[in-house]
């Protein structure tokens, strides 16, 4: 069967360039699957995207004009319905048969075949193909109905009656496959070959497409577009390297913005600009934010990663003399740069310790009070934790950089840029002669922000990292807003994700029912206690961290279903169930381990009776117990030091006694006082054994 590419592309109104990119594979993919499922598109066939700010199309090779024949089983009714009991057709059965083309002469090709609960007759056939038209339209609805739209418009065609809704009014609908029209509609079009190509650059407002494979080199040479995101993405990408290296810069390094940029040009061009050097005594993350946030221009650093007076514009046009546009520029940021400059030097008026009694006023939660009584929680948590650590030294100076810690809030610049909380505290806090330590805490108390952030600098900041997290954390789930699904509107997971990484890096040795116990108190009452449920809810972050890291499912399991409530043991254990998990006795040792426990369940021994040596009659338990003695000797200490790699090594040397004593030995023997010592014997076998980890779950 004969093949040629399609082109199917949707020209409408700018579209949201932060949804742009997303729009374009989404409209592209669920097309190409659709195509694909109607067996249009064969395995070989290739799909590409494109997305402009005024299109979403996407290109297939090898589509077929209709797809293949296929043998269907037509499902008619169960056998009792269907045939008497002489085996003849009932006039249910004719009656079906007539809906579907066919009659009596199609009774030898019935097929019997169970159904669920019944036997049921199917008619073989073998079904035409699907014909382009008919399985373009299904895609074509298909991609439209599943695009992840940010918001709907709902706009008048042109007859202004007919209403649509859809992200953008769409103007132009082009379906082609190979050179001819495929006669499809959406959004109350009719597709032709006609587009358009750039709004300003092309010679001609209105572009025939000659055919589908030439459709990008068309659009560049003919519409000057760069139909394609990723190589529109790229162009820009390089022309920031190439004019930054011009001027011995480096363009700042933001994905999302060069995404954001690449979604508002069709074709793009880099220019170069500059602004007064005095407004760099501002500081350069406001200026970078402003220039960022406001006029999507890519800020210029030198070789120590500092703010320069350079900067790069992304031009949808590429003029022979860009003099006018670099000005025009130029004088749109500085007024950007001036109000950034006029709030930075109004906040510095006022110290930060006098913006407190103003945090008060400001509502954190109506359960939970003002930010003022938050920060009053706090200080109490960073207090503790302190002092767990260091002593007093470090409480006092934990609880003064968490006094200061929201001050910012109340800021002009924060106000305009909420992104800078932490960050214009630290500067702030750095003008009014506090200790560079407790200005560097003001800033990181909010680390780690994300995933893979870095972490606070030093002991003061992750104290109060810590306590801050913690007392959102306890605050929010004791009255129950507790993240659901994909739901998580107080990113209260990564506030967790948050807890576990400075525990785990920063290595401190404070448990987490330690930590939940300097929270919760905090309160006073105001809440309900959540530490069960926040515990479950750390050690979920936890395991996926350690997935994250490569462990396996059931290593993972292992250590965490032990709930081991220091953190900084976890990574520890972890390494040595997976060094034992590599031992030739590992399999032996971890079934006999689920086994005990399945035992012990069903114990009617006291769960603290000691072994009686006395009553050890068989020589394959006198030689477990004395086994197991020499290991507990060994291993003990190397438990006890956090050496667990070191200590299942030597405990897995009991499997030789271990497998004999199952082989000898009838466990649960007719006796009470024999069969409770050999009990007592496995539970202290158990317990040494599982003092790092349940073995059990690594039994297959």
């Amino acid at each position: 069967m004969s093949t040629a590419s399609l082109l199917v592309e949707l020209f409408v109104e700018e579209l949201p360039p932060k949804s742009l990119r997303r729009l374009g594979e989404a409209f592209g993919g669920v097309l190409f699957a659709s195509l694909q499922a109607q067996q249009l598109a064969g395995p070989g066939a290739v799909a590409t995207t494109f997305a402009t700010p005024r299109r979403l199309a996407v290109h297939v090779t090898g589509v077929a004009a209709c797809g293949a024949e296929r043998a269907v089983q037509v499902k008619l009714m169960p056998v009792k319905v269907g045939l008497d009991a002489a085996g003849r057709p009932t006039e249910a059965l004719r009656k079906k048969l007539a809906s579907i083309g066919a009659d009596e002469s199609a009774m030898p090709q019935l097929v019997r075949a169970p159904d669920g609960k019944n036997e049921t007759l199917f008619l073989p056939r073998i079904e035409p193909g699907v014909t382009l038209a008919a399985g373009l339209q299904q895609a074509l609805d298909a991609a439209l109905q599943q695009l992840p739209i940010p918001k709907v418009m709902t706009y008048q065609q042109a007859d202004g009656w007919t209403h649509v809704r859809f992200v953008r009014p769409a103007h132009r609908l082009v379906a082609l496959h190979g050179e001819q029209v495929v006669p499809v509609t959406a959004l109350g079009l009719a597709a032709g070959r006609a587009t358009q190509g750039h709004r300003f650059a092309a010679p001609q407002p209105v572009l025939t497409l000659r055919s589908a494979d030439a459709y990008e080199g068309q659009l560049a040479d003919e519409g000057a577009v760069i139909a394609s995101f990723a190589r529109r993405r790229e162009t820009i990408a390089r022309q920031l390297q190439e004019r930054a290296a011009a001027e011995g810069l480096t363009p700042i390094d933001d994905p999302a913005l060069l995404d954001e940029v690449t979604a508002l040009v069709e074709l793009p061009h880099v220019l170069p600009c500059r602004f007064e050097r005095e407004f760099l005594a501002v500081p350069q993350e406001c200026l970078i934010l402003t220039m960022k946030q406001n006029q999507k221009y890519f800020p210029l650093l030198d070789a120590k990663g500092k703010l320069t007076d350079r900067f790069l514009i992304v031009a949808n046009i590429r003029p022979q003399d860009p003099g006018a546009i670099v000005t025009g520029n130029e004088r749109v940021v500085r007024p950007r740069l001036a109000d950034a400059r006029f709030f930075f030097d109004q906040d510095r008026k006022r110290t930060l310790a006098s913006r407190l009694p103003g945090l008060a006023k400001v509502v954190y939660h109506h359960q939970l009070g003002s930010q003022g009584e938050r920060i009053e929680r706090v200080r109490a948590i960073a207090r503790q934790i302190g002092h767990a650590l260091e002593g007093p030294a470090l409480a006092a100076a934990a609880d003064h950089a968490a006094s200061l810690a929201k001050a910012d809030l109340l800021t002009e610049m924060v106000g305009e840029f909420p992104e800078l909380q932490g960050t214009m505290g630290r500067y702030y806090a750095l003008h009014d002669g506090e200790p560079v330590e407790i200005a560097e805490a003001i800033e990181d108390h909010y680390k780690p922000r994300f995933q893979g952030d870095e972490l606070p600098r030093s002991a003061t900041g992750t104290v109060v990292a810590l306590a801050d997290k913690l007392e959102t954390l306890v605050g929010l789930f004791g009255i129950g807003q507790v993240p659901t699904g994909d739901k998580d509107p107080y990113a209260l997971r990564r506030h967790a994700l948050g807890v576990v990484r400075l525990l785990l890096e920063r290595e401190l040795p404070l448990r987490l029912d330690q930590l939940l116990g300097f929270a919760v108190p905090a309160f006073g009452g105001r809440i309900q206690d959540p530490t069960a449920a926040l515990v479950e809810f750390v050690f979920d972050r936890l395991a996926s961290l350690g997935k994250d890291r490569g462990y396996t499912a059931q290593e993972v399991d292992a250590v965490l279903s032990q709930r081991p409530q220091r953190l900084v043991e976890v990574p520890l254990r972890l390494a040595a169930v997976r060094a034992f998990a590599a031992l030739p006795e590992a399999a032996a040792l971890a079934a006999a381990n689920k086994r005990i426990g399945n035992i012990l369940k069903k114990s009617d021994a006291a769960p603290g009776a000691a072994v009686d040596a006395t009553r050890l009659v068989e020589p394959e338990e006198q030689e477990l117990f004395a086994a197991l003695q020499r290991t507990a000797r060994t291993a003990g200490p190397k438990f006890d030091g956090g050496d667990y790699q070191a200590a299942l090594l030597d405990c897995a040397q009991l499997r030789a006694p271990v497998d004999a004593f199952f082989d000898a030995v009838m466990v649960n023997a007719e006796e009470s006082a024999l069969r409770q010592n050999r009990h007592a014997l496995l539970r202290e076998l158990h317990a040494l054994m599982n003092r790092a980890a349940d073995l059990a779950k690594l039994a297959s």
